[in-house]
Order: structure tokens, then C-alpha cells, then sequence
């Protein structure tokens, strides 16, 4: 008789068992939701009363840079097809705002700076010749840009803006774009500046030598940064020029994207890509190729509208190395 009721009574608490834990699993999972629900009904206030916060007038500043490395060496690797070779490169890109909010007008400044280096060496058992032995220039731009506006409403202000945008290093101003025109901010979010100028002047300053035209146009930027959860920040500015004289030819576009992940006290990693299409530049390039002297010679004539999509590309570049934001 017992023999018998053992089995049973096991089988009969294991049921209750189980069916205590059941019960315990769905009130945990109904207390998950309802906190769930607790939790997104706070962040709906948190957002209510941060857009209700009145704005911070004065000055905001500040700076960051992205540092990349790369270095690579190989000694007698013989399954390479250049088994002695060494190489590296240096890049560096910063950014910089110093910002002056007021009721009635605001004034933003910043700027861009990238420059990079490369050095070769495919066969390091053979001097390099002077004019290569070191490193080259791969990457050299700097962009400087200042917006005042007047306020018409907490979103649109009447405005006027100068853009600078050159070399640094070598060629300075050579060519160089200068912005200037009036129009009007809007800003929709506190973290979105869009710029609309319908009356721009594009100043291209350059030597003799070179084939530039300065043109009127329209200046659009767009000019978005944002601080997102878990030290991560983003920041994309577009600045396009359309020329009223010559769109396809004469108008131009810088679109810079950056991405940085905060880890230690200012310290993480950080990524830039940079976009931009110039055709004036594309033109200027091949004629300075031998194929651009040769279709010079076979046709005085030929000018910017002559010129191939396929030797005016679009010009890129990417960075990624360590971060510091000041």
C-alpha cells in the first residue's frame, strides 16, 4: 500500500509544483509589463518637461578630434608578392563650435580641419628616391564657417552666413571658396540647423594658372548634431552651393559625417566620412593630366562642360582611430 501511494504522491506534488511555478512566472511577467508601462509613461513626462525648459542663453564651446594609425612592416614574408615592405599613415581630423545664444539673435562659428599622411616603401632593401622617402600628403582641407541670425519666431531668424574653404598646407587659397549671402535659419529641433540662402555669392580665388568661376547662387546647410544614449555622439553637416549661372558646372557639395563613442574622460573612438562633388575641381585635375593636356591640345577650346563624369568622381574619405573631446 505504501509502495504504492509514494509514486503517486511524487507525481501529484511535482503537478502542484509546477503549477506553482506557472503562477509565479505570470506574475512576474504581468509585473514586468506593468513597470514596462510605469517606465515609458515617466519618459513621456521627462520629455514633456525638458522641451518645457526655458532656453540657456551665453556661450557653448567645444572641440574633438578623431587620430588615426596605421603602421605595417614585413621582413623577408615570402608569400607576399612584396615581402620587405613597410608602411603607414597618419590622419587627423578636428572639429571645433564656439556658439553665442541670445534672445533676440544668435551668432555659431566652427570649423574643420583634416589632414593625412602616407609613406610607402615596397622594397625596403632599396632606398627610397629624396622625393619619396618621408611621408606624402593624402588629405589636407579645412572648412571655417560663421552664421548670425536675427530671431523672427523661436524657429526661423533672419540671417546671414560666410564659408570659408581651402587647403591649409600646401596650395592655401589656391583654390579657395569663399560663401557669402543672406536668407533665413530655420531651426525645427533644438538639434537641427538648416540654413536656406536664396541669395549667395561663390567667390573661387585660385592662380593664373587654373580655370575657376565665381557664380551666384543659392546656399543650403543642414547641420545636425546630436548626443545619444551611452556616450555616443553624432554630428552631420551638408553644405551645398547652387549656382544660378551654370548648376551642373559651377554648383558644389561637402557632406561630412562623424561619429564618436565616448569611453574615459573625454577618450574613446570615432569614425568621419566625407563626401563632397565639385566639378570645377574635376576640371582642373584633368587638365593638369596628360590626358587633360593632350584633349587641351587636340581642342583649345575644350572647357568644363566638355569634361567626362569619369574624371570627375566623387570625392571621399573615411577616418577611424582614437577620439578626444574637449
Amino acid at each position: 500500500m505504501f509502495k504504492t501511494l509514494l509514486p503517486l504522491s511524487l507525481i501529484l506534488l511535482l503537478g502542484f509544483s509546477s503549477n506553482l511555478f506557472a503562477q509565479d512566472a505570470d506574475a512576474i511577467k504581468a509585473d514586468i509589463a506593468a513597470k514596462t508601462d510605469q517606465m515609458k509613461a515617466l519618459e513621456g513626462e521627462i520629455a514633456a518637461l525638458t522641451a518645457s525648459l526655458p532656453p540657456v542663453y551665453g556661450w557653448t564651446k567645444g572641440a574633438a578630434g578623431v587620430l588615426g594609425l596605421n603602421f605595417s612592416n614585413f621582413s623577408d614574408w615570402l608569400g607576399a608578392a612584396n615581402p620587405n615592405t613597410f608602411s603607414s599613415t597618419i590622419g587627423f581630423s578636428g572639429n571645433g563650435f564656439v556658439n553665442l545664444n541670445q534672445e533676440k539673435y544668435f551668432w555659431r562659428n566652427d570649423g574643420n580641419l583634416v589632414v593625412g599622411y602616407t609613406k610607402l616603401n615596397l622594397d625596403t632593401n632599396v632606398a627610397l628616391p629624396d622625393s619619396l622617402d618621408g611621408y606624402n600628403k593624402t588629405a589636407d582641407a579645412i572648412n571655417i564657417s560663421s552664421l548670425f541670425g536675427y530671431k523672427l519666431n523661436d524657429k526661423l531668424a533672419a540671417s546671414a552666413l560666410g564659408e570659408y574653404r581651402s587647403t591649409v598646407i600646401s596650395n592655401f587659397n589656391n583654390p579657395g571658396y569663399l560663401d557669402i549671402g543672406v536668407g533665413v535659419t530655420w531651426t525645427p529641433i533644438t538639434d537641427l540647423v538648416v540654413v536656406i540662402h536664396p541669395l549667395n555669392y561663390n567667390i573661387v580665388m585660385a592662380d593664373d594658372a587654373f580655370e575657376y568661376d565665381s557664380s551666384l547662387g543659392a546656399k543650403l546647410v543642414a547641420d545636425y548634431t546630436k548626443a545619444l544614449p551611452k556616450g555616443i555622439a553624432w554630428k552631420s553637416k551638408l553644405s551645398a552651393f547652387i549656382s544660378y549661372g551654370d548648376v551642373p558646372n559651377l554648383s558644389n557639395w561637402t557632406w561630412i559625417n562623424g561619429l564618436n563613442l565616448t569611453i574615459l574622460k573625454g577618450l574613446g573612438v570615432g569614425f568621419e566620412l566625407g563626401l563632397r562633388g565639385n566639378r570645377q575641381e574635376g576640371f582642373n585635375t584633368f587638365l593638369a593630366s596628360p590626358d587633360g593636356v593632350a584633349a587641351r591640345a587636340a581642342n583649345p577650346d575644350f572647357s568644363i562642360g566638355d569634361l567626362d563624369d569619369n574624371n570627375n568622381p566623387l570625392q571621399t574619405y573615411w577616418l577611424l582611430g582614437f577620439t578626444y573631446n574637449l
